[in-house]
């Protein structure tokens, strides 16, 4: 399971008047569900045999093996997660000290169904491996880009001097641009994040 959690993309899901960032991972020998405010990082790490035993308590109307209890948590998340939520299906959250509860209310066979995920701080170890690691590589990643484009940039304005110095003329004035300049172009990007940001 948490092998398969670390593929899974961050989604952004609402929450009541609450915007998150969820992950989770189905199968029949349990979940995982990683979900984050960007302020605190909660986590359920639940088997089946608990999950059979929890919704004994939510459900007890409902009698249905505990593969097929986690086969349809994963249906009612999933569009969750898509962006996409069923209206059939109402999800809420309260927060308190000691974590984080999402309840869900829908339907199984006919009948109310409910269910509480009930997330506590996630260890740091699992905030490093789904969220910190991730985000650092890409930010490497992006940084590495900037430059090769950066150099392609001061390339191709040396090439279109070299044409000029040769005597070449644009056809369409509406084409022409001025040279790149590294660090004017990073000092405004930087001022326009810092606008964005506030």
């Amino acid at each position: 399971l948490e092998g398969s959690l670390l593929t899974q993309p961050w989604a952004s899901v609402c929450l009541g008047e609450s915007t998150f960032l969820a992950k989770a991972c189905f199968r029949d020998t349990g979940y995982i569900l990683l979900i984050s405010d960007l302020s605190s990082v909660w986590y359920e790490s639940t088997d089946a045999e608990a999950v059979g035993q929890r919704s004994k308590e939510l459900n007890k109307r409902l009698t249905v093996h505990v593969s097929s209890f986690l086969h349809h948590l994963c249906n009612l998340m999933r569009p969750l997660l898509a962006g996409q939520p069923d209206a059939a299906t109402s999800f809420s959250c309260h927060r308190a000290a000691f974590g984080l509860s999402l309840h869900v209310k829908s339907e199984l066979s006919g009948l109310p169904f409910y269910w509480d995920f009930h997330c506590r701080p996630a260890p740091v170890e699992v905030v490093s491996r789904h969220l910190v690691r991730p985000l650092i590589r890409m930010s490497l990643v992006l940084q590495y880009q900037v430059q090769q484009l950066t150099s392609l940039l001061l390339q191709k304005d040396a090439e279109i001097e070299d044409y000029r110095e040769s005597g070449a003329t644009l056809s369409r004035d509406r084409l022409r641009t001025e040279p790149f300049q590294e660090k004017m172009f990073q000092q405004n990007f930087m001022a326009e994040v810092r606008s964005g940001a506030s």
